[in-house]
């Protein structure tokens, strides 16, 4: 303003001035003009100097922040050129390496420098290692297996992260890495996203009839006796004929007999078990796992797996089935976008040692990062169970009796019911299943499996009527599923209670008759034997004296003093086990157990558990409690212990 009054002042004394000289009056009138014409300039240009530098110090950002936000919200997509004939020149080259010294130089000073911002930013939510997260979903991503496994373990170690971090981890992590988080043991939960929603189901239409289509939608070839028995039985029966039929329960014949262990049970969840026995059986052959996810079933099994949340019985059902479809490996991708390892993830942190174990089981099978080895139904890993840095050299290996299970037979000796209503969190003083907890604390460096098969007192308590297994049947079919799940390629040490200890003889037999067999015979070393009937077992004398009650199954009957397939075997393994020099433990029970609520019986005398080999020691307890401690410091599981440590001791120093 003050230079425009001063311009108008100039030109009226030049308006009203007297008139000089013609000449003098022109330079001057020059020379104002240029005063003039210079002080407008002069002046404009600092005004409008003053006025950008203003507006930019106004609207200036700090490009480090704005990179840090455009971090938190993008999702970064490995890309690669597409034209194969693409000739990278030294200038490529170079460039690349350029790129790769500028990479290590932004990711040392993000961990060096814990102030980078100016005091008009200290405010913002930044921490040091935020590059972090982006550097190890591209160095999960590496060809070089070793930087992957790395870049998951430090993943899974990570604590301190945003929400948000564990998320964008979540969604861009591709399978292989997602899984070596589900089986790391300090993943944050934070690091799975929900399953996708569930297809809605079909009008008029419920879960229970939906799985019955998806069964009767399964090939009815490659089926055993028992596979038939299970389909027929799920998808010709309704919920009414199963509720009709609750009062025949104990006629001897006909259709009622399978429903004596569901009694009890509501009958649409009773048909949705026996279309999941089905399914399991089913599950076991390859081309019928195609079938199953193809109609949907990875969908439909999950639903019912949220639906019987307080029923662990079907969902440890459930659970076969999608280990049993993990073992082939062109379905893993479909397993896995349909949100089964985000559930087994949550699995495996449960306090419950049957469901974390089933879980476990599912994703071995989907980790071929790291596990080599294959899981069949029925073979279950319960140490190590997540990945470990410990190297693995030896296997321990439990095989139950009759009537037993893989994890049930191996329980702490017995306050079961005050387990199952408050879990004990101190496992020193109580476990329901000591291999897991105390063998595997003492012995980090086995790895332990147990094995799970049916087995029955009686052909009417038999889950499957059809069902004749004998123990050569069953030996064969265990030693097919333990060689899959690599027993052979390390020392082992096998474990067993009654029936189990004529299994593990029968299977050692014929492994030694079997030349890819051979390195299960060559890496035996050594055998426990809990009250095995090596000569023969009273409970099968009392239940052909009875049979009209209890109707005795093919197994017990092998079990009869007089039966010439158990001398055989006797005789034959006795002979193959001096020639190997298998060292040998035997214990045997010395109080009668309880059958039921009326039969009392000696089942295994000591007599009979004397293999003829190895110690001998008579314990005061039943034949159910022979191989259930009844705390950790008991000289039961003191002998096992120290058995196994002298026995593997070479194996386990090297």
């Amino acid at each position: 303003m003050s230079l425009a009054a001063y311009c108008v002042i100039c030109c009226r004394r030049i308006g009203t001035s007297t008139s000089p000289p013609k000449s003098d009056t022109y330079w001057r009138d020059i020379r104002n003009i240029i005063k003039f014409t210079g002080s407008l300039i002069l002046g404009g240009s600092l005004f409008l100097t003053y006025e950008v530098l203003a507006l930019k110090k106004a609207l200036t950002l700090d490009t480090q922040v704005v990179e840090r936000e455009k971090m938190k919200s993008y999702i970064y997509v490995h890309t690669f050129s597409l034209d194969k004939g693409e000739n990278h020149g030294i200038a490529w080259e170079a460039r690349k390496e350029l790129h790769k010294a500028v990479r290590k130089v932004l990711a040392t000073s993000a961990k060096i420098l814990r102030n980078p911002f100016a005091d008009a930013f200290s405010t913002v939510d930044i921490e040091d290692h935020e590059c972090a997260v982006w550097l190890l979903l591209r160095k999960s991503k590496s060809d070089d297996k070793i930087a992957r496994l790395e870049a998951v373990r430090e993943m899974s170690e990570t604590h301190h992260w945003h929400d948000y971090q564990y998320r964008i981890i979540a969604q861009a992590c591709d399978p292989k890495t997602l899984i070596g988080l589900a089986r790391s043991k300090e993943s944050d939960l934070r690091f799975f996203l929900l399953p996708p929603p569930l297809p809605c189901l079909k009008e008029d239409s419920s879960t229970e009839e939906e799985l019955r289509q998806l069964l009767a939608s399964l090939p009815q070839t490659e089926l055993d006796e028992c596979i038939q028995y299970f389909t027929s039985l799920a998808l010709s029966e309704s919920s009414q004929s199963l509720a009709a039929q609750k009062g025949g329960l104990w006629c001897f014949g006909g259709n009622g007999l399978p429903y004596a262990e569901s009694f009890g049970e509501v009958p649409s969840a009773t048909v949705e078990m026996f279309c999941l026995e089905a399914i399991v059986k089913h599950s076991e052959i390859a081309t019928h796992c195609d079938k199953i996810e193809a109609n949907g079933g990875l969908q439909l099994l999950q639903r019912l797996y949220r639906l019987h949340k307080d029923c662990p019985k079907v969902q440890r059902n459930i659970m076969r089935i999608i280990g049993n479809m993990a073992l082939n490996e062109h379905l893993h991708s479909s397993i896995v976008r349909s949100g089964w390892v985000s559930i087994m993830a949550e699995a495996m942190k449960s306090h419950h040692i049957m469901e974390a174990s089933h879980a476990a089981r599912i994703l071995a099978n989907l980790d071929r990062e790291t596990v080599q080895e294959k899981y069949q139904d029925g073979v279950y890993v319960l140490h190590p169970q997540y990945r470990t840095s410990q190297p693995i050299k030896a296997d321990v290996l439990f095989i139950h009796g009759l009537m037993g299970a893989a994890f049930k037979t191996w329980r702490q000796q017995d306050s079961e019911q005050a387990v199952i209503e408050k879990p004990i969190e101190d496992e020193d003083r109580y476990t329901t299943c000591w291999p897991k907890t105390w063998l595997a604390k003492d012995c980090p460096a086995l790895r332990i499996i147990s094995v799970e098969y049916d087995t029955s007192l009686s052909d009417w308590r038999a889950r499957c009527p059809m069902e004749r297994r004998s123990i050569a049947f069953r030996s064969n079919e265990l030693l097919r599923k333990l060689r899959a799940a690599g027993v052979g390629d390390r020392p082992v040490v096998w474990i067993s209670h009654s029936m189990g200890g004529l299994l593990v003889k029968k299977m050692l037999l014929e492994a030694s008759k079997k030349p890819e067999m051979t390195t299960v015979i060559n890496n035996t070393r050594g055998i426990i034997f809990y009250s095995v009937p090596h000569h023969g077992s009273h409970l099968a004398e009392y239940s052909v004296n009875v049979r009209y009650l209890l109707f005795p199954s093919l197994e017990v009957k092998e079990l009869s003093k007089d039966s010439p397939a158990l001398k055989k075997l006797q005789d034959d393994f006795l002979e193959f086990a001096k020639d190997r020099n298998f060292q040998v433990l035997n214990f045997v029970e010395t109080l009668p157990t309880y059958i039921g609520s009326m039969i009392k019986l000696h089942v295994v005398p000591v007599e009979s558990a004397d293999l003829g080999i190895g110690d001998l020691i008579p314990v005061d307890v039943n034949h159910l409690n022979i191989c259930k401690p009844k705390k950790k410091d008991a000289f039961l599981y003191q002998r096992t212990l120290q058995f196994i440590r002298e026995t593997l001791a070479k194996d386990l120093e090297n």
